[in-house]
């Protein structure tokens, strides 16, 4: 799973982006290392609790609005993602408080909507993520009302050293068509434990499911992918705090490479809530998979659950968060 940033320049209805800006930078601040690799997209779909025509009382404290957000994402072609938001335990609908996080914005329209109840992330086979966000619309209208839908309907991919950078401007097509802003997502490629994690985990599913297929033949305990050079027990060594340093460390890097660009009064999303949660659950599964036999595993997770038609159901997760943070406008 690639560590990234993702952050965004609002624009005014009636001025132009700043899309060619910073195209223009790139070319300009990496001219030997700037390669246009590819197009890219995204589609995201806010809906929002509706509020009680009750008005509260007075002792009442304000609730804060729970969100469910629906994205796609062509770098992530297998899954879609759905990021809702959590009641608190023990508690009842909307017994949460509202705390305003100010942010840097030309506008108040194009603020993002802070909440502080938790969000849950999910991901779906991509073809159900229209059909579940159709069902909420019509089945759960009562309770549900779509907010607004963005997109980027064709932006750049650009590789630079160790980045791969996509830039493209943000459209809102529902209610009202009009351009929010420009979005950057800058993912680092270079050396990564939680990469490292993410591809051993990976590995892993994919030789359990090899073993229990019944149309595999002739691989035993000393097939040639079991010499992969990787240590099995490397894992053992690595805490979730090293996971959590590495992030830090990366989001860094991440922002020198967004200062040379020169953009200020740019929103940032990085280190956003429960960034990492993927990764994290995988080294878990590790090294618990390192103090059981494997052969009674075979085709599970660590979970004790079958193994899933896609080949990585986590993956992009959190550049996901990232961008559902970036992209929950107020109006």
């Amino acid at each position: 799973m690639p560590l990234t940033g993702v952050f965004f320049i609002p624009s005014n209805p009636n001025a132009s982006t700043a899309l060619a800006t910073i195209t223009e930078r790139i070319s300009s601040q990496f001219a030997d290392e700037s390669t246009p690799v590819a197009r890219w997209a995204l589609e995201h779909k806010l809906m929002r609790d509706t509020p009680s025509c009750i008005p509260p009382s007075g002792t009442q404290r304000p609730t804060a609005p729970k969100y469910m957000q629906f994205l796609s994402l062509t770098h992530y072609p297998t899954h879609g993602f759905v990021y809702a938001s959590q009641p608190p335990d023990g508690a009842g609908h909307g017994s949460a408080t509202v705390t305003a996080t100010p942010t840097p914005s030309s506008s108040q329209s194009s603020q993002p909507a802070h909440v502080t109840t938790p969000m849950v992330m999910t991901t779906v086979p991509l073809p159900s993520t229209n059909a579940l966000y159709q069902h909420f619309v019509h089945a759960c209208q009562p309770f549900w009302c779509p907010r607004h839908t963005t997109a980027v309907p064709n932006g750049m991919v650009y590789e630079i050293g160790d980045f791969r950078v996509r830039v493209g401007d943000v459209r809102q097509t529902q209610p009202a068509v009009r351009v929010r802003g420009t979005v950057v997502e800058i993912e680092w490629r270079g050396p990564s434990l939680v990469t490292t994690l993410s591809g051993l985990y990976q590995s892993r599913r994919q030789k359990r499911a090899k073993a229990s297929s019944p149309y595999t033949w002739g691989q035993g305990e000393n097939d040639e992918d079991d010499d992969s050079g990787i240590d099995m027990a490397f894992p053992d060594a690595v805490e979730e705090s090293d996971i959590d340093v590495e992030y830090a460390a990366t989001a860094s890097l991440i922002r020198e490479f967004w200062a040379k660009l020169g953009f200020e009064g740019a929103r940032e999303a990085i280190l956003v809530p429960d960034v990492g949660k993927e990764v994290k659950e995988q080294l878990r599964k590790l090294k618990q998979e390192n103090n059981q036999n494997a052969n009674q595993k075979r085709n599970q997770d660590g979970n004790g659950q079958q193994m899933d038609e896609d080949p990585d159901p986590n993956a992009g997760a959190d550049v996901a968060r990232q961008f559902m943070e970036i992209l929950r406008f107020n109006r």
